[in-house]
């Protein structure tokens, strides 16, 4: 059977995008990264849960600590503030640089050694916070790079199959495909009730109410 590297992070994105993998007949390696983000121990037991929710075939749990010596985000550099007073314009203080890049060049890695035929990622274009590394163009040039980076047998598309969708949509697309979203987490800052304020927790919550469905997560605010 074809495989496919789902990269997930523990979110709503990265759940659905796998369980579309898995629908469409893809074994599933799960490969997550702690990256020293502020909710890292959460987002990795999400992780997990999901891994067995899923039943995927092998699974990669990976650390990065070199985005926390290089700060740069609110998400690894507790001395920059998350903001909490609304989704923002522009790139917002809570990109970590390059980190798709990085990320699928990983996947990558543990595509070529497992014989893969896809790598699959969340993410979301037309309704994100603004990251450059979420661009469908991006994307394209990364999968030519990793074409032209590994072995001629190795041929791996690099799936998106949320990056034209809006949250509601992937709400509606997860209720679907019976991914249970009370073992995902969206939260930018906390880890036991969400803050319902950041520009993650917003995008999630207008998400689920569009969709008229209630997020099974709980909040704090």
């Amino acid at each position: 059977m074809k495989k496919a590297v789902c990269i997930i992070s523990g979110g709503m994105d990265s759940a659905v995008s796998a369980a579309i993998a898995k629908a469409q007949g893809y074994e599933i390696v799960a490969v997550h990264f702690n990256y020293g983000q502020r909710t890292e121990r959460k987002e990795r037991e999400c992780f997990r849960k999901l891994a067995e929710d899923l039943k995927v075939i092998e699974r990669y749990e990976i650390d990065l600590p070199f985005f926390k010596t290089i700060g740069a985000s609110a998400l690894t550099d507790e001395t920059l503030e998350v903001p909490t007073g609304g989704i923002e314009e522009g790139v917002p203080i809570t990109y970590v640089p390059f980190r798709n890049g990085i990320f699928l060049s990983i996947a990558a890695a543990v595509g070529e050694k497992e014989q893969a035929k896809a790598i699959v990622i969340g993410v979301v274009e037309e309704d994100s916070s603004g990251y450059p590394d979420c661009r469908e163009s991006y994307i394209r040039a990364m999968e030519r790079a990793i074409d032209l980076g590994t072995r001629d047998e190795t041929r791996l598309k690099i799936l998106t199959p949320l990056v034209h969708l809006k949250k509601s949509e992937i709400v509606r697309k997860a209720l679907e495909l019976g991914v249970d979203l009370s073992h995902t987490w969206s939260c930018y800052l906390e880890e036991e009730e969400a803050c319902g304020l950041c520009d993650s927790c917003r995008l999630r919550l207008a998400g689920f109410e569009r969709a008229g469905e209630r997020d099974p997560i709980r909040y704090r605010s």
